[in-house]
């Protein structure tokens, strides 16, 4: 296949890697340039249970020099979702689709008002990387899983022969026909732990410690569970203690949270797409969610924070 990642960091580069490995024509997109020129030159530098080593890839700043693919795999940041695929249309030919394996809810609306809903798959992913430098990644792909599926759950050739072509590379995939619930599912991980993160500034092994904030967290779980319930949404999880449970699993005292590498790094948060997400459902859907809307003003005002902060140390 001809595969394009639009948003090439860490996971978008641990996943294209795998891709790249396996025989596809795998493109890695990303704003960075100096990330880009450093692929383009040297390679990817990836780092995983095997050790490490370089791997060869094809990048770019610029989409329309890849032309035409036959799947685009959207992993860059939520809040730049709408401008990176408008930016990317050159990507789009008669039988692209566009699947989006990117944390929280609510992409696959943005992307279908822009591509068409019949082109859009929704997907999920366990794989893991951090990126270490320009160019330069710590993968985590062995033994994660990924899940993809059609919006309507339908069980299609289509979907069936990415997943057969992710598994052949390396990348294990099973296709869905709940994908909606397993987004759900994973919706309740980042909910139990990232903006709890992100305002307190602290590890897992920190917050793991806290019991007032593990009852924060898991209020914020069982308000997400109640509105993916008013919605139909089949959930894997009973309660909320399992989404707190699986969150620490596999992770180390000394992880961080998307959310909070966000802020430490300076940048705003998917809080929208995570926290937002469930008080935009439960709107919707006449749930209460007081935790959830409290989390996110807290997020937000720590974004507005730093956001003046950096404004005034560029005018000084």
């Amino acid at each position: 296949m001809k595969i394009a990642i639009l948003g090439a960091g860490a996971l978008g580069c641990a996943i294209g890697s795998t891709l790249s490995q396996g025989g596809h024509e795998t493109w890695l997109i990303d704003r960075s340039a100096a990330h880009v020129g450093a692929m383009c030159r040297d390679g990817l530098l990836v780092d995983d249970a095997d050790g490490s080593r370089y791997v060869k890839v094809r990048a770019t700043t610029q989409a329309a020099e890849v032309g035409a693919v036959d799947l685009v795999v959207v992993l860059v940041k939520s809040f730049h979702t709408d401008s990176a695929m408008r930016s990317a249309l050159g990507l789009i030919g008669p039988d692209t689709l566009v699947l989006s394996l990117q944390n929280g809810l609510g992409h696959e609306d943005v992307l279908s008002e822009i591509v068409g809903r019949e082109r859009v798959l929704a997907g999920k992913t366990y794989v893991g990387g951090v990126l270490r430098g320009p160019g330069h990644i710590q993968s985590g792909v062995s033994g994660k899983l990924t899940y993809i599926g059609e919006l309507d759950g339908q069980i299609t050739q289509r979907v069936q022969a990415i997943a057969e072509a992710f598994n052949a590379s390396g990348l294990r995939t099973t296709v869905s026909d709940n994908i909606l619930g397993t987004m759900w599912d994973k919706l309740l991980i980042n909910v139990a732990t990232g903006a709890v993160t992100g305002i307190t500034r602290l590890t897992y092994g920190q917050l793991y410690e806290e019991p007032v904030l593990k009852e924060t967290a898991l209020a914020a779980v069982a308000e997400a569970m109640a509105a993916a319930k008013a919605a139909g949404i089949r959930l894997s999880m009973t309660d909320a203690e399992q989404a707190w449970t699986l969150a620490a699993e596999g992770l180390s005292p000394e992880f961080k949270t998307s959310m909070l590498q966000s802020l430490e790094k300076g940048s705003v948060t998917e809080i929208d797409f995570i926290n937002g997400a469930v008080v935009r459902w439960g709107e919707r859907l006449g749930v209460p969610t007081p935790v959830n809307s409290t989390l996110v003003a807290c997020v937000k005002g720590i974004e507005r924070a730093m956001t003046d902060r950096q404004a005034k140390e560029t005018t000084a």
